[in-house]
């Protein structure tokens, strides 16, 4: 039974940080984060999203996603098609729409079980950056946190791509701190698939 809460848990945190109205410079990245980042890897960092509280856990990775930026935004900011890159995401409703606010509902599922969360997002396409919260007064399973933040911006013809998240769930932390991180690279993975592909032109 732990197992498969933990388990759970994991493919939450895979679907989901910055609170509205935090804006944070460019990650700092040193020579040798430039260098893994030219080869092809995906970076990964204990920063932790603006807004996050000292219980959360998570950090930030940061790719080069070879495609336009405009690729890569539209993959992005279009939520319904969010089951192609998230892992184990069944489902994606998007409920309220206002002028760059979108209410959006999550479902993830594990064999038979099933688990839902509600995110406040909130895009400003003229600087690439999409940031969430979990939404108040909506239900959302396990989560006391969870907080993060896309940021797409050019880079040699190319995009860098940077993927932020802080999360903080009713279990202790020690059953799901790899898991946070895990699911940072395979997200990013999972977008770079899809820009790079073309298969981000298909639904």
């Amino acid at each position: 039974m732990r197992r498969a809460v933990t388990t759970a848990v994991f493919l939450l945190i895979v679907a989901c940080g910055v609170a509205p109205g935090v804006r944070a410079g460019p990650l700092p990245l040193t020579e040798d984060h430039q260098r893994r980042l030219a080869a092809g890897e995906i970076v990964v960092v204990d920063t932790m999203p603006p807004g996050a509280t000292q219980f959360a856990q998570g950090g930030t990775a940061v790719a080069l996603v070879r495609a336009p930026v405009e690729k890569v935004w539209s993959i992005l900011i279009d939520y319904p098609g969010h089951t192609r890159f998230y892992p184990r995401v069944v489902g994606v409703e998007v409920l309220k729409v206002n002028d760059g606010h979108a209410l959006v509902r999550y479902v993830v599922g594990i064999g038979p079980m099933s688990f839902s969360f509600h995110m406040d997002k909130h895009q400003d396409a003229a600087r690439r950056r999409i940031e969430w919260t979990l939404a108040d007064g909506q239900p959302n399973s396990l989560f006391r946190e969870n907080s993060g933040y896309w940021q797409v911006e050019r880079r040699d013809g190319a995009s860098l791509v940077t993927y932020a998240l802080a999360v903080r769930t009713l279990l202790p932390a020690f059953f799901t701190r790899s898991a946070e991180r895990d699911s940072l690279v395979e997200t990013i993975i999972g977008v770079r698939r899809l820009a790079e592909t073309g298969d981000g032109d298909k639904r």
